[in-house]
């Protein structure tokens, strides 16, 4: 059997009272319970002396037989220094603020090397390119030019017909 120190609920609609109560784990939230070990109003501004009643001596005894704090009775046990504060369990936070937008902004870091290294990749081929047209057109002036004999052959011949 495992007993847990946890709230139960009551009051009225929108208006939350809640008992610090000692109950068996399997136990609806506002079901059974085997002692009531204070009171918790958060309709109370947060100094103000009612928001928080425990017996100490009862919980201090209830968790030296085994019962543990729910994590929310836990943090409201720490406040009052009744118990050591924790960190809560290797449980990532839910919506750490920010964190969407970093994933977002790490995405696009990648994106943007990716696209930056394709354009690189493109600016070299397109250097390549050019530098094989420059070496064509380089290798085409050093090469003799070839005289047409064609448009020799008239000539020759009007200068034989004529003497």
């Amino acid at each position: 059997m495992s007993l847990r120190i946890r709230l139960s609920r009551g009051g009225a609609k929108k208006r939350p009272f809640y008992r610090i109560v000692v109950a068996e784990g399997t136990s609806p939230r506002d079901g059974l319970f085997i002692e009531r070990l204070g009171t918790y109003n958060p309709m109370l501004p947060k100094g103000h002396e009612a928001r928080l009643v425990v017996k100490e001596d009862r919980i201090k005894h209830w968790m030296s037989v085994g019962a543990k704090p729910t994590d929310r009775v836990h943090k409201m046990l720490a406040s009052i220094e009744l118990v050591e504060k924790f960190e809560y369990r290797d449980q990532p936070k839910k919506s750490a603020p920010g964190r969407k937008r970093q994933e977002r902004e790490e995405e696009a870091a990648i994106a943007a090397a990716a696209a930056a290294e394709t354009a690189a990749a493109e600016a070299a081929a397109a250097a390549e390119a050019a530098a094989a047209e420059a070496a064509a057109a380089a290798e085409a002036a050093a090469a003799p030019a070839e005289e047409a004999p064609a448009a020799e052959a008239p000539a020759e011949e009007a200068e034989k017909s004529e003497g």
